[in-house]
């Protein structure tokens, strides 16, 4: 038996979450200096969230520790299960590293019992659907190995777009690898971004307006999507729903999935990208990182 566990970026739904038995450990933040916490999307208004942050609020995070990794996985470990961890990016957040500290620790204490650690190398909905995927395979009876390799082999071929209405918060937080490239005036030219081969997040369009940089996510799903009718796809955004209705329309027109999964962005990942950020995740061509 196994237990699979993820953190709060990876913006699934508390219900869904709970329905398949998946523990998770909640990432920190700070609000003007004010500890808060999100474990749970039941109680989180995220229009209420990212109004505040247009406002000027101040928003800013702390990676998982290693002992808190430990607070969590232990018990799962004495009452006899393995355990299948499918994080956060480590190209975007030293939390990644701290559950490697945290794993070694404990298999010394359990020699006997798996530890699989899978870097999505992705964030929101980009870490949520590789939980969602390790979920369907474990009620096929897959194993915690087989399982573990198919996720990192996917999580090459699950592509993470998006845009933003504005850079700052990417700028601020220091998590746009490539910042230098668009400094400058971008009050109209909307940049489009993705998680590349290392999980690091860098921008590589500039779209003039919104409206365009929309229909280019739609486009760039088009271009790469592949198998759409047998997939769940993410959108996940930061206070701008009618935006995401207009994406999601755009994706059914040419090659609709099987299933979309709308989030508003949870208060961690969200406080990077700011409001308004409008992102897609989907399966597709192995050179989609790259793209």
């Amino acid at each position: 038996m196994f237990h699979i566990i993820t953190d709060t970026s990876a913006n699934l739904p508390t219900e869904l979450l709970k329905k398949n038995d998946v523990s998770v450990i909640p990432f920190t933040y700070f609000v003007n200096g004010e500890v808060a916490a999100c474990p749970s999307t039941e109680g989180f208004d995220g229009k209420a969230f990212f109004e505040m942050m247009r406002e000027g609020a101040r928003v800013t995070t702390s990676q998982i520790s290693a002992a808190l990794y430990k607070k969590i996985m232990r018990p799962i470990l004495e009452r006899g299960e393995d355990i299948l961890f499918v994080g956060m990016s480590s190209g975007i957040s030293g939390s990644f590293n701290c559950a490697e500290i945290a794993a070694k620790e404990l298999q010394k204490e359990f020699p006997d019992k798996k530890i699989r650690l899978v870097d999505t190398l992705g964030a929101s909905l980009g870490e949520g659907l590789l939980v969602m995927k390790a979920v369907k395979e474990k009620l096929k009876g897959i194993s915690i190995d087989d399982i573990y390799k198919r996720l990192l082999k996917m999580r090459h071929r699950l592509c993470n777009i998006f845009t933003v209405d504005n850079l700052k918060y990417l700028r601020i937080s220091g998590r746009l690898s490539n910042i230098a490239s668009f400094v400058g005036n971008l009050l109209h030219v909307k940049p489009l971004l993705k998680g590349n081969e290392k999980g690091k997040i860098v921008a590589f369009a500039k779209i003039l307006g919104r409206k365009k940089s929309i229909e280019a996510l739609a486009e760039r799903y088009d271009e790469y999507v592949v198998d759409a009718e047998d997939q769940t796809v993410g959108i996940a955004h930061a206070d701008c729903e009618e935006d995401a209705n207009r994406l999601k329309e755009l994706l059914c027109k040419n090659h609709p999935p099987k299933e979309i999964l709308t989030v508003c962005y949870e208060p961690v990942t969200g406080s990077h990208v700011g409001p308004g950020t409008l992102a897609l995740f989907f399966e597709a061509k192995d050179d989609c990182r790259s793209m």
